[in-house]
């Protein structure tokens, strides 16, 4: 797979000029009704007790995938045009599959940056800890429900919006500022904490899929099984320590 950010987009028909992208309008209300959603949600959070960890992950990872869902809710309604401009078109069968392996190796890089990260600052506690709790939590259904909060509804909600809104309307000024500045600002929605190097890795790489792609389908897949691994491998691996 070629990832060379200065070949053509294969969505690009060969002597007409780009498609319908997303404008400043739909991306910087989108990105305010982020941060007002944002605001919602730790408002919620706060009232959760801290000692429910496994009602506190399940809740965060559902209310992440509704935050981007609202936020591209209202990107798209700035301004009537189709679904495709923001991605939402097929992927093919080949991209999918590398898709699931780049997931795979989004988290192992990831864990890489992130063991660098506490040796660095000497340490730093678990901030996916809840998450990882709801994940181990033992019931059946509780862990089914972790599993679609973290490995299906935050994947399509933050990629619907981080790609679809901000890295399609961004690659209008080419793809190194497309991918980079939506990966940057992606990590940033994540917080300071060791989890902003491994979003950054993520969003680069979801980013360079849509711009080859033009599909936000792809990065779903990367974000689900980056996802799915985060959660259920250090649980794995604990219980068969």
């Amino acid at each position: 797979m070629n990832v060379s950010l200065s070949s053509p987009q294969p969505h690009l028909t060969r002597g007409h000029s780009a498609p319908s992208r997303p404008g400043w309008p739909e991306m910087i209300i989108g990105l305010i009704a982020y941060v007002v959603a944002f605001g919602a949600v730790y408002l919620i959070l706060k009232a959760i007790p801290d000692d429910l960890a496994v009602i506190n992950g399940i809740v965060q990872l559902g209310l992440s995938g509704l935050m981007g869902l609202f936020a591209f809710a209202v990107a798209v309604a700035i301004r009537i045009r189709g679904f495709s401009a923001f991605g939402l078109k097929r992927a093919s069968r080949r991209s999918l599959i590398i898709a699931a392996l780049l997931g795979i190796g989004c988290w192992v890089l990831g864990t890489i940056v992130s063991l660098i990260s506490y040796a660095i600052n000497g340490g730093i506690g678990n901030v996916q800890g809840d998450y990882q709790a709801a994940a181990a939590a033992g019931g059946v259904f509780t862990v089914i429900l972790t599993a679609l909060m973290g490995a299906v509804l935050t994947p399509i909600g933050e990629e619907f919006f981080f790609r679809g809104v901000l890295t399609s309307g961004l690659l209008r000024f080419g793809p190194w500022v497309g991918v980079l500045v939506s990966a940057a600002i992606f990590a940033l929605a994540h917080g300071i904490n060791p989890v902003l190097p491994v979003a950054f890795i993520v969003g680069i790489v979801n980013g360079i899929l849509f711009h080859k792609t033009g599909s936000v389908w792809s990065g779903v897949i990367v974000h689900a099984f980056n996802n799915a691994t985060a959660l259920f491998v250090p649980v794995i691996l604990g219980l068969s320590g």
